[in-house]
């Protein structure tokens, strides 16, 4: 059946090809006179026809084919669904050019649960490929993220300032904590100003992360200011109890910048004639 099957696909390579691209070109949502994208569907379908053919016909799949395969199909933004609906695609072809073979019940369905089966192994390692690729993907982008939600920056020497926007779970503060510690010895940051403009709510939680930052800079020999305190969150600090007496405040960066200066025996002078 084996032996079978595999000359009925060399015969019917062509055919199966043409038909099957048919299939899925219809089942796209992308507007078919796009160029490129009819260019790269192309390109992707025939690689992904020649790999199933080549798994089936051949009793193989190299682990470079279906890297090759993935990488493709991941950069144009297909999804498992879309590939899902490939195999099928591949299958009712398949049947279709049966029926036409004239092939008897029994050997159809025979050659049917062969197929079944080479599917089912190609499917499995395609998804378990595209799904490590996602992960990778993802992986790569929480860091990216993280390096970009708490950087510190030095504006002037021995100042730096970190502007922190969006909420702050523990992990977040746990980031804030290393790039701080890490980035105030580097810098040799005397005052660092932590601007909290853009969180949209302290808590409990957040003030406690806070104070703990303030307790760990200091250990490093450094000053900590919380800059941007907002009224709402102001009234919020004092009716959930928390002091923040080991940081110094101001209500705006600005502010906050030039008593930084003045901390640092320095200040900001406005020279006359100049505008």
């Amino acid at each position: 059946m084996q032996s079978l099957m595999i000359s009925f696909l060399n015969d019917k390579k062509q055919e199966i090809t043409d038909s099957w691209m048919d299939k899925i070109r219809d089942l796209t949502d992308k507007p078919k006179e796009d160029a490129v994208f009819a260019q790269d569907f192309q390109t992707a379908s025939i690689e992904f026809i020649r790999l199933t053919l080549s798994h089936i016909i051949e009793d193989k799949t190299t682990s470079p084919a279906v890297h090759h395969f993935i990488e493709k199909i991941f950069h144009m933004g297909w999804t498992l669904e879309q590939v899902t609906t490939g195999f099928i695609a591949f299958k009712t072809t398949f049947n279709e050019c049966l029926d036409k073979a004239g092939f008897a019940i029994d050997e159809q369905l025979d050659l049917n649960r062969a197929l079944e089966d080479k599917l089912v192994a190609l499917y499995k390692t395609i998804v378990n490929k595209y799904t490590e690729r996602w992960e990778k993907t993802v992986t790569l982008q929480k860091t990216a993220l993280r390096e970009l939600s708490a950087p510190l920056i030095p504006v002037f020497e021995g100042i730096s300032v970190m502007p922190l926007i969006g909420t702050i779970d523990t992990e977040r503060a746990k980031q804030i904590m290393e790039t701080l510690l890490s980035g105030v010895v580097k810098n040799r940051s005397e005052v660092v100003l932590i601007d909290i403009t853009g969180v949209p709510v302290v808590d409990t939680m957040v003030a406690h992360h806070l104070m703990k930052v303030a307790e760990a800079i200091s250990l490093v020999g450094s000053k900590c200011m919380l800059v941007g305190i907002r009224p709402e969150i102001a009234q919020t600090i004092i009716n959930i109890g928390m002091k923040l007496n080991s940081i110094l405040t101001n209500n705006t960066l600005q502010k906050g910048m030039e008593k930084a200066l003045e901390m640092t025996n320095r200040k900001i002078v406005r020279l006359e004639g100049r505008e």
